[in-house]
């Protein structure tokens, strides 16, 4: 086995090997973003704003529904199998992996056939452009669901490679592919063929990810007897379940009412500017790729102090690269939408809301994962739970008096109330500051006391 950041045998946690992790994540992510960036400005331009906007919109809905099939299972087995890696219940870790991905199947079957009849039975009385796309978009919700489910499982596995390379870096990489041979034959691009592509490289994607998954587990992981504890893996699950359904509500909840109260065009739009902004906020991700298990290792042990100098260096390491991208998107806001066509550039304003809003994510640090990771989901899922309610009330109210620009003010300002909710509840519960802010200052009062007297 390699050596990984979170030591087995040590209560610590090896900053330099975490900072290897992340450079590792660093370079997947960064390919993984850059062709899904390829992805969506390709799919603009052969398919047109209006055609674009329905993709997304079909897409957004199978993103909020996979949700729901997880039962919030993924984030529950990225922190229960690191605390059964610390306790060596190896057959806990297995029960949990199998039995996950049983219930995640049969949530995601039931999701999906429930969501196709009541589209179908609105398609009776109300005829719509996006019923044909919703249709194959609600199949995706299955595969989406045990995607996810089986990307956190690596993540525990502290395998960062296979967690990410194939539903981040090959699934994009071959819808592009296919994307460009459909174009290149039929001379146009509808949003139909393109969802069912999707839907069919999501299937590959979720069969090589579970092979990988069979050969990880039995090259790493004891051999044991499962476990099955269902009650116990769903009291945690369920309230990770609603945070995480909250969290899709607040970031899409934008795009859907746009799509629903403006059209498809303007969705489009705001969808390329909010992907765009988005890139802000990269390295937080990366962080929250690696840290993760780290976190719920440390409080597992009780170590609160090493759980502080974690969160405080990675939190500094995020700071001032997303600063430097915040600023050059807010500079070169009007160009870089240009390269998505002249309408786009109507966003410009758009895009610098969303880019202060990824500035205020990055300057409060992980805070959710944090607290997702230490036991706190219940109390953090009420705070999504209320911001998610803020955002879906104000953002009809924004979008009728100041248009596309009005939800992204809205998106913003639900993110300001979460953030500071959130931080307030981790320096309470957890006995950690997660602001960034926070370590820089800390840090530098830590060089001052090592500083010998003159």
């Amino acid at each position: 086995m390699t050596q990984t950041a979170i030591s087995q045998s040590e209560n610590s946690v090896d900053i330099g090997l975490l900072a290897r992790d992340a450079g590792i994540a660093l370079i997947l992510q960064a390919i993984g973003d850059a062709l899904a960036y390829m992805l969506q400005f390709a799919l603009i331009w052969w398919m047109g704003s209006t055609e674009y906007g329905v993709y997304n919109y079909a897409l957004s809905w199978s993103y909020l529904l996979a949700i729901f099939a997880g039962l919030g299972l993924p984030h529950a087995v990225l922190r229960l199998v690191s605390e059964y890696k610390v306790q060596q219940n190896w057959g806990m870790l297995r029960g949990i992996i199998r039995g996950s991905w049983l219930l995640v199947f049969l949530s995601g079957c039931v999701v999906s056939l429930l969501g196709s009849v009541i589209v179908l039975i609105i398609n009776r009385y109300y005829e719509s452009d996006y019923t044909t796309p919703l249709l194959i978009g609600l199949w995706m919700v299955l595969l989406q669901a045990l995607t996810q489910l089986q990307l956190e499982t690596f993540r525990a596995l502290e395998d960062i490679t296979l967690a990410f390379a194939p539903s981040r870096i090959l699934s994009p990489a071959l819808i592009l592919l296919g994307g460009f041979l459909l174009f290149t034959k039929n001379h146009s691009l509808s949003s139909v063929p393109v969802i069912l592509l999707s839907t069919l490289i999501l299937l590959g994607v979720v069969l090589l990810q579970l092979w990988l998954l069979r050969r990880k587990l039995n090259q790493t992981v004891e051999a044991a007897t499962p476990t099955y504890a269902y009650r116990e893996w769903l009291k945690v699950a369920l309230p990770l379940l609603l945070q995480s359904a909250f969290i899709v509500i607040l970031f899409r909840t934008d795009i859907l009412m746009i799509g629903s109260l403006v059209g498809a065009e303007a969705a489009g739009v705001y969808s390329a500017a909010s992907n765009t902004a988005v890139w802000v906020a990269f390295f937080l991700q990366i962080i929250n790729i690696v840290a993760a298990p780290a976190f719920a290792t440390l409080h597992a042990r009780g170590d609160h102090q090493g759980l502080q100098a974690v969160v405080s260096t990675t939190a500094l390491w995020v700071l001032w690269p997303s600063l430097l991208i915040a600023l050059l998107l807010m500079v070169f806001a009007e160009p870089i939408l240009a390269m998505f066509g002249s309408e786009f550039v109507t966003a410009d304003w758009v895009l610098k809301t969303l880019v202060i809003g990824e500035v205020i994510n990055v300057l409060f640090g992980p805070v959710s994962f944090l607290l997702g990771m230490t036991g706190h989901q219940n109390k953090s899922a009420i705070v999504f739970g209320c911001s998610a309610l803020i955002n879906v009330i104000l953002n009809p109210i924004a979008i009728i008096h100041f248009g596309i620009l009005g939800s992204a003010m809205t998106t913003v300002l639900s993110m300001l109330i979460w953030k500071i909710w959130l931080s307030i509840l981790a320096m309470k519960y957890v006995g950690v500051n997660p602001w960034a802010l926070y370590g820089l200052f800390n840090s530098g009062e830590k060089e001052n006391q090592q500083k010998p007297a003159s």
